[in-house]
């Protein structure tokens, strides 16, 4: 199971939840801006308060590092037998969308 902590503001943690919507893969979020026991549990898994930090609790994995994070989902992501999806996400700043979303 996929633990993800993250901050909603951040647009690293936004790249790695694009992805992984993509990948049609699930994590239990846990949202260090809005919960105090998930901050301080960040920090004692971690060593710092630094989102994203993804934990696979199957593996004994920890991570940070948005690319780290995308790479290790897309090689150990539980197989659904679904397409992959290739390239890097669509994330949109704005509300404006590329004319590759629009399609």
């Amino acid at each position: 199971m996929f633990t993800l902590y993250y901050k909603p503001s951040c647009p690293f943690c936004q790249r790695v939840l694009q992805m992984a919507d993509n990948l049609k893969v699930s994590f239990d979020l846990k949202d260090i801006s809005e919960d105090e026991s998930a901050r301080l549990e960040l920090i004692e898994k971690g060593g710092k308060q630094m989102v994203p930090f993804l934990v696979d609790t199957d593996k004994g994995v920890s991570m940070y590092e948005s690319s780290d994070i995308i790479d290790y989902i897309r090689e150990n992501k539980p197989a659904t037998g679904e397409p992959v999806a290739a390239g890097k996400p669509r994330v949109h700043i704005s509300d404006s969308v590329c004319e590759s979303c629009e399609g």
